[in-house]
């Protein structure tokens, strides 16, 4: 191969170790048997919710995976692979991933990664099982705000009562 080639492919492996450093999460899947329109969907969907989904050759991924520090997607790295990459929301891709193969059973989760740490097929449906960024806020903010209201009312109960006295 000619240095040009070479160094081509050094840069490719390069920028896809840089998404998955900057990554969230990533979730990585078999794409193989998906017509044009539903991936065109898939695609549309993720690109909605900020998530980068991209066709990268086995070879590539793998040295990739390896300079990132990444071990054990060997064997996920076979076949046909799309990878998903979020910057911002960890449940993002695995949520929208999980409910297009729903519909599409020849997409097939193959595996990925949260916060820098690989993660199992498992995990990545687990993950798509919890409430998104927003959902978990609002949950936090809930359960903090039920203490301040017991109060409220507390004292409201209390001067309702000193008014029925007085």
């Amino acid at each position: 191969m000619s240095e040009v080639i070479i160094a081509k492919k050094a840069a490719i492996v390069d920028e896809v170790t840089e998404k998955f450093n900057a990554a969230t999460s990533a979730v990585i899947v078999d794409y193989r048997g998906l017509t044009v329109d539903q991936v065109t969907e898939l695609r549309k969907q993720l690109r909605d919710a900020n998530v980068e989904m991209k066709v990268i050759k086995n070879s590539i991924l793998t040295r990739a995976a390896e300079k990132a520090g990444l071990e054990g997607l060997e064997e996920v790295f076979s076949g046909p692979t799309a990878v998903a990459f979020s910057n911002e929301d960890v449940v993002a891709p695995a949520k929208i991933i999980d409910e297009f193969a729903k519909t599409a059973d020849k997409l097939e989760i193959k595996g990925g990664i949260i916060e820098g740490k690989v993660a199992s097929i498992e995990e990545i449906t687990a993950l798509a099982k919890l409430p998104n960024r927003d959902g978990l806020l609002s949950m936090l903010l809930s359960v903090l705000q039920a203490p301040v209201r017991n109060v409220a009312y507390a004292v409201k109960a209390v001067a309702e009562k000193e008014e029925e006295v007085a």
